[in-house]
């Protein structure tokens, strides 16, 4: 079948249940919990992943005695499924926000350099100029919040703005820049030391970003570039609230956005700056899709909470 008959099978035999359904098994690598999850029998569920993969014509799961696994076609569906329920999704919210004021879901992705004041406060502020503006949050990093974007899962990412290469595709609103602070706890051995150095901070055992994220190459081309190698006996962790614990429970030391390493009081911001350790913070959005109205107006709140907060 050529691409222009497969064009023709699906805009006349595609149904957005099938799409939904299609979804759905994804999420939970099995037919039966997806048809409870969509509160239809499994049979029919069956039924209809078969009707589509003979729509498509190819198979799109291989089934095991253990739940079923996405074929690489499987793959693809499941990636423009996605995006077309996302737009589904947009076009409600805007005929809605057009005849009854703005409302809608924001699905917000958040890094941790945007966690403790930016993503806050503008969520209060939205909600209180907008109340009908449901808003959910998932925390994580680059490598998993950007392809969530991409697909619609996501609306917005708001922390580190990514790297050049990880931006095809995305539009971004820087909205300010976020210095790295190096953190220890009160009282530790080197809150006190005059001339810290960084040959004083490679004895220290480190807690670290995770090696995919950005942050985490620069900290390592730091010591690279003074001779040094990098940290190794080190604790990978992205979590503010553990990192808190482990730092007030040892000698250890972590690399933190400014934000984040100030608003606590039993922390110690040492006096030693790296010489690239610094990053944009802002918001990424898809830059094909026309933002709906809750997410455009929920950027401009971000945008006016960062002027007046950071």
């Amino acid at each position: 079948m050529s691409a222009s008959q497969l064009e023709y099978h699906l805009l006349y035999r595609l149904k957005f249940r099938q799409l939904r359904l299609l979804v759905a098994v994804d999420e939970q690598r099995n037919i039966l919990k997806a048809s409870e999850q969509l509160n239809i029998a499994q049979p029919a569920a069956t039924k209809s992943i078969r009707e589509l993969e003979n729509v498509l014509g190819v198979s799109l799961f291989d089934r095991s005695s253990r739940g079923v696994t996405p074929t690489l076609y499987g793959d693809v569906a499941i990636k423009y499924a996605k995006m077309i329920l996302s737009q589904i999704k947009q076009i409600s919210e805007e005929i809605t926000s057009l005849a009854h004021g703005v409302t809608g879901h924001i699905n917000i992705g958040t890094l941790l350099a945007a966690s403790p004041i930016l993503i806050p406060k503008s969520i209060l502020k939205l909600k209180a100029e907008r109340p009908n503006i449901t808003v959910t949050v998932m925390e994580g990093t680059n490598d998993k919040l950007m392809p969530a974007l991409r697909t619609g899962d996501i609306d917005v990412v708001i922390g580190r703005l990514p790297e050049y290469r990880e931006r095809e595709g995305l539009t971004q609103h820087p909205l300010y820049e976020e210095p790295i602070s190096l953190v220890v706890r009160k009282g530790h051995p080197l809150e006190d030391k005059s001339n810290l150095t960084i040959e004083d901070l490679s004895k220290l055992e480190w807690i670290l970003p995770l090696p995919q994220t950005s942050l985490r190459r620069q900290i390592e081309t730091e010591f690279l570039n003074a001779g040094l190698e990098a940290p190794a006996n080190a604790i990978e962790s992205v979590s503010i609230l553990a990192n808190y614990e482990i730092l007030l429970e040892s000698d250890m030391i972590a690399a933190m956005p400014y934000q984040v390493a100030k608003n606590n009081q039993e922390l110690t911001i040492l006096p030693f700056t790296f010489n690239n350790a610094s990053s944009t913070i802002g918001v990424t959005v898809k830059s094909r899709d026309n933002l709906s109205p809750a997410v455009d107006y929920y950027i401009k709140t971000l945008k006016e909470v960062a002027q007046e907060n950071v």
